[in-house]
């Protein structure tokens, strides 16, 4: 049976720790650490963290090595 979600198909605002790492290519325990120490970007609602597309994007992109314009 096949249900009408209207937001099906649209980008995520938030991903949950899981999709953040395989997003980020790391692993769910660097990303706890990154999370607890306040490195990276992220949401707390209620007991649940999420973490913002746009902010990690944004995140990587501050953070990138080597871009430099000379």
């Amino acid at each position: 049976m096949e249900t009408n979600n209207p937001d099906k198909g649209k980008p995520k605002l938030l991903l949950n720790i899981q999709e953040a790492a395989e997003a980020l290519g790391i692993s769910q325990r660097k990303l706890w650490g990154m999370t607890d120490s306040r490195e990276i970007p992220h949401v707390r609602l209620g007991r649940c963290l999420r973490y913002p597309v746009h902010e990690l994007e944004q995140w990587i992109n501050e953070h990138m090595e080597g871009s430099c314009d000379a």
